[in-house]
């Protein structure tokens, strides 16, 4: 690995370094002033190429970035950070993006756990919502656009309420005629990361990789824990823990969404984001799943009264047949 950018450098004549401020095995980021406009701010994302690769794969893999890295200076989403510019110095290439100031939801995960509490439900059904907007977003452009690096700490809280999925280091374009080269080190965060996306071949990941990605962090904001990486639940099922074993205040609509997006095989999780977003926030029931062999938390007796109408009339019904028959009995 090359040694990283000094303070003060200045790249393409233009973004001088001011601090790296991220660092990992795709390469680091770095905080950065904008010298041609006055007082701007950006990120430079260092994409770094595996140096075992032969040298004709590694220039494959440049062309491959810079053709992705303008379709994202396409993108336009205000969940997403704005990629403005692209270029490569000597063997490194780099994305400049607008810098996103505000704490990643990480942060906020471990506040609550130094706290002994946990982050509210309804908050966090709040930053899904926008989550799953960018996801959308980003599932929806022709070719559809795999973000594959989705958790906590690449999704940061602005200081204004609004939530961004930051760090494109992962990207696939999910172009049909192309091969995909794995041209990073690194496949993404193992505890977020769904069983197909590992390896070194990117043939078997598509947008339900996002999704088990984005259950995955909504798993570790519900209950504070990171959860059982897929590996781990392949050998042994039951080291998902379900979420209200950890954190009972949690609905069990929640519940079995994150659970139903996490599941090991890409069919049987949500088709598409949408979907998902459906099943979390109430527009759509989710499907029941053998979460676990441990014995879930029943529902509270508040819980069975907020159940549609319907139901509840149901077992108004079922009550009354009951009464009337053991009447029966008694006479």
């Amino acid at each position: 690995m090359l040694p990283p950018l000094k303070n003060g450098e200045v790249l393409r004549g233009r973004y001088k370094i001011r601090e790296r401020i991220g660092q990992g095995g795709m390469g680091s980021i770095y905080l950065a002033d904008d010298t041609r406009l006055k007082g701007r701010e950006c990120a430079l994302k260092e994409v770094e190429y595996d140096r075992a690769l032969p040298e004709k794969i590694r220039e494959e893999a440049r062309e491959q970035f810079l053709r992705e890295a303008t379709i994202l200076a396409r993108l336009d989403h205000p969940n997403l950070p704005k990629v403005s510019d692209f270029f490569s110095n000597g063997p490194r290439d780099y994305l400049v993006m607008d810098y996103v100031p505000g704490n990643d939801l990480r942060a906020l995960i471990l506040e609550a756990r130094r706290n002994k509490t946990f982050l509210k439900e309804k908050e966090v059904l709040a930053w899904a919502d926008q989550i799953a907007n960018a996801l959308n977003f980003l599932h929806s452009q022709e070719p559809p656009i795999v973000h594959r690096d989705i958790k906590p700490s690449n999704l940061k809280l602005m200081p204004h309420g609004v939530i961004k999925l930051v760090d494109f280091g992962l990207v696939k374009i999910l172009a049909p005629e192309e091969v995909t080269i794995t041209i990073i080190q690194g496949q993404g965060t193992a505890l977020y990361t769904p069983l197909e996306q590992y390896g070194g071949s990117d043939a078997h990941t598509d947008i339900r990789s996002d999704i088990y990605a984005f259950g995955a962090t909504l798993y570790h904001l519900f209950t504070n824990e990171s959860p059982a990486d897929a590996r781990s639940r392949f050998l042994n099922p039951d080291n998902l823990i379900p979420l209200r074993q950890s954190n009972p205040a949690i609905s069990q609509r929640t519940e079995r969404a994150v659970m139903w997006a996490m599941s090991l095989h890409p069919d049987e999780r949500p088709e598409s984001i949408n979907v998902f977003r459906q099943a979390l926030l109430g527009h759509y029931e989710p499907p029941t799943l053998p979460l676990s062999s441990r014995r879930i938390q029943s529902p509270s007796i508040w819980e069975e009264l907020a159940q549609p109408p319907e139901s509840l009339l149901a077992w108004s019904a079922a009550g009354l047949l009951l009464l009337s028959l053991l009447a029966t009995l008694a006479h």
